[in-house]
């Protein structure tokens, strides 16, 4: 489940690509499975990127015209030079830091002249709507520090180098499953119906059948989970 196009970035056989703050890869794999190029997968998390790197074992082709790479870095200051890559992923990560501009440059540093920045953040109101369930999701360690609203999304980015290019919304039917995660918070390991909602999602995602993606298609503008957009360097 992505949530980032790999479609729309359509990279070229050769190039580079960096997914900043990959959790478990599954950015990475796609982009690994979509052309040959060379995929760099990065998180601050090192369990997560170990899982990255033993999931990866189910989508190696084995080929020597690609690459797909893990490792730890901070985001804030990245282990590259200038210039390194011609795609860079962002997903859901700015939310989680404070000083994120700084990332935002980073970005800018490490990306090509003419490159392709695709970043996405939680929609302003489905996360405000978290928020005010659960104060406790607000203070787990690791969590979201900001609300942004798309507006100030995306002019943090644009002033900092780069051109916009497109929107869109993903994941609206997941929201309601992080509401009931804080509606009952305290007991969401043992609840009945989080658990037949998370099963329902797992349905979704392996059968795609055509009337959830009706449903989702009329809900995204509402209560999609996220905001994805899609910028090019000058």
């Amino acid at each position: 489940m992505q949530t980032i196009d790999i479609n729309y970035l359509d990279p070229i056989k050769g190039s580079t690509l960096l997914d900043l703050g990959c959790g478990e890869g599954r950015h990475c794999f796609g982009a690994y499975m979509y052309c040959d190029l060379d995929v760099f997968g990065f998180d601050m998390n090192f369990q997560d990127t170990l899982k990255a790197k033993k999931n990866f074992k189910d989508f190696d082709e084995t080929s020597s015209k690609k690459s797909c790479n893990f490792g730890v870095t901070d985001a804030r200051k990245l282990p590259f030079e200038d210039n390194s890559f011609d795609y860079v992923i962002c997903s859901e990560v700015l939310e989680h830091i404070t000083d994120y501009e700084k990332v935002i440059d980073e970005i800018n540093r490490i990306l090509r002249p003419g490159g392709i920045f695709a970043a996405s953040v939680p929609k302003f109101f489905p996360e405000w709507i978290c928020w005010k369930l659960s104060t406790a999701y607000q203070e787990m360690p690791g969590g979201h520090v900001r609300i942004f609203k798309y507006k100030e999304f995306k002019e943090s980015i644009s002033t900092r180098g780069f051109i916009f290019r497109k929107r869109h919304w993903n994941h609206a039917l997941h929201s309601p499953y992080w509401w009931l995660q804080c509606l009952f918070w305290d007991t969401k390991e043992k609840s009945w119906i989080i658990e037949k909602y998370h099963e329902f999602l797992v349905w979704d995602m392996m059968k795609k059948p055509l009337f959830t993606k009706v449903l989702e298609f009329l809900l995204q503008p509402l209560i999609a989970k996220s905001v994805v957009a899609y910028f090019k360097k000058k």
